[in-house]
Formats: C-alpha cells, sequence, structure tokens
C-alpha cells in the first residue's frame, strides 16, 4: 500500500475513532443542527488562524466554543426566537464570515474545496499526529463525561436535580463537537463532519442492544465508511471526503433495511 494511502486510512479511523461515540450522543440528544453550525464556524476559524499566523486547529476549536457558549447564553436570556432559527442564523452568519475572510486572503483562495469538502489523501504525519492527538484526548473526556450525558439525554431535569453539573457538562460536550471537528477538516471538511458523526451512529442504532454498544457499532460503521470510500475514490476517481460520506449514507441504508436488535434492560 502506497504510504499516502496509509496515511490517509489511519487519519479517517482516529477521525471515526471518535466520531462514533460523538456521534451517538448526537443522536440521541436530536442535536445534528447544532453540529452542523460548529461545523460551519470553522470556516471562521481557519480564516482567523491564517490571519493571525495561528494553528488552523486550535483557532477552530476556539472559534467553535465561542459559538457554543452564546448560543447557551442566547437560550437562558432571550424566549423570542427559537432554538432553531439562532441555529440557522450563527450556522450561515459565521460560514458566510469565513467565505469573505478567505476570499480576502490571496494565499488560500486555492484551498477553499479542500477545506470545505476534505482532502484526505493529502493527510501528513503531522496531521496523523494532529487527528490522533485530538481524537485519543476527545475520547477521554468522553469517557468522563458519559454517564452524566446519558443521565441528562434521558431527563435533564432529573439529572440537575440528583447533582449532576449539567452547565459545564453540556459545555464539555460542546467542546468534545469542536475537537472532533478540527481534527475531521483534513478527512471529510467542515460542511461534511456531521454527517460522519451521525450517519455511522444511526446504522449503529438498529443494531445496538445497549448505549455503549451503540457506540463501538458506530466507530466500526464509520472505520467500514473510511475504508469504503478511499476504494470507491480511487477506483472511479471521484472525491474522496463526499465518497466517503456516500459510503456512511450506504451503511445507513443496509442498517436501516435490518431489523432492529432486541434492546437490553
Amino acid at each position: 500500500m502506497d504510504d499516502f494511502l496509509l496515511r490517509a486510512l489511519l487519519g479517517g479511523i482516529g477521525v471515526a475513532l471518535a466520531a462514533g461515540p460523538l456521534g451517538c450522543l448526537v443522536v440521541w440528544r436530536r442535536m445534528a443542527y447544532f453540529g452542523d453550525t460548529l461545523a460551519h464556524s470553522g470556516l471562521l476559524g481557519i480564516a482567523l488562524g491564517v490571519l493571525w499566523g495561528l494553528n488552523q486547529g486550535m483557532t477552530v476549536i476556539a472559534v467553535c466554543l465561542v459559538l457554543a457558549v452564546l448560543l447557551v447564553f442566547l437560550e437562558q436570556h432571550q424566549r423570542r426566537l427559537a432554538t432553531d432559527t439562532l441555529l440557522g442564523i450563527m450556522a450561515h452568519t459565521s460560514l458566510s464570515l469565513g467565505l469573505v475572510a478567505l476570499a480576502l486572503l490571496e494565499t488560500v483562495r486555492m484551498d477553499l474545496v479542500a477545506y470545505l469538502f476534505g482532502d484526505i489523501l493529502a493527510v501528513s504525519t503531522g496531521d496523523l499526529y494532529w487527528i490522533w492527538g485530538g481524537g485519543v484526548l476527545a475520547l477521554a473526556v468522553l469517557t468522563l463525561l458519559w454517564r452524566p450525558l446519558l443521565a441528562m439525554t434521558v431527563n435533564e431535569d432529573l439529572a440537575r436535580v440528583e447533582g449532576a453539573p449539567v452547565f459545564a457538562v453540556r459545555l464539555g460536550f460542546m467542546m468534545l463537537i469542536a475537537v472532533v471537528i478540527a481534527v475531521a477538516m483534513k478527512v471529510v471538511g467542515i460542511l461534511l463532519i456531521t454527517s460522519l458523526m451521525i450517519m455511522p451512529a444511526a446504522a449503529a442504532r438498529r443494531f445496538a442492544r445497549t448505549p455503549e454498544m451503540m457506540a463501538g457499532l458506530a466507530v466500526v460503521f464509520g472505520c467500514a465508511a473510511v475504508a469504503l470510500g478511499i476504494w470507491a475514490s480511487l477506483r472511479w476517481d471521484t472525491p474522496t471526503g463526499p465518497s466517503i460520506v456516500v459510503a456512511a449514507a450506504g451503511l445507513f441504508i443496509v442498517g436501516f433495511a435490518a431489523p432492529p436488535a432486541r434492546q437490553g434492560r
């Protein structure tokens, strides 16, 4: 196997390992649109990173976190607009600001497609360190937050009564989404990362008996989508990032057509 293919496969698997369990929580909590909003704001983070000469992954995380905190603040202090309306405004505003900023920066204009849809075949060894480091960190934090997040998913008010730090856990969960978005930019791009989180999780839901089993199966489906997408891209000369998402969609269709697993107690 060529070196660039091995790096692409390792990079995709690294993203799938973190995106699978996190995607399960996104599906359970019905936060797919929120994930899209943070992903769209990633383009603004890239533009700021280039403008200020900073690490783009870190600026993406910073912008996503600021947006998440702003959303929580607006949800708690205003009642005139529904949450989905706020998400729509923030998603398209941040995406448009990022596009405008990148258009004004001549040095990165040619790389816009790679930022939007990923360029997994160009993953370098340094990118692998970033992907796997960020992915392992995200999994470690998610392990600590797993039980409180499950409790909040079932009933947030009850979790608060039982002493769960709801605001801190919610903020930590948003930060995890931001980290996964930052590490996945090279793989599927900021416009498609949410699909790589929710499609394997949705496919795994039909076969899982427990939340932990669903998280594990989501990782398996995510890795399979990466491998199939890379193979299809090389076989038919198609864009690799979108090919991975199409493969994930195919696995979701297969999972949706399968009979559901009997749920455990």
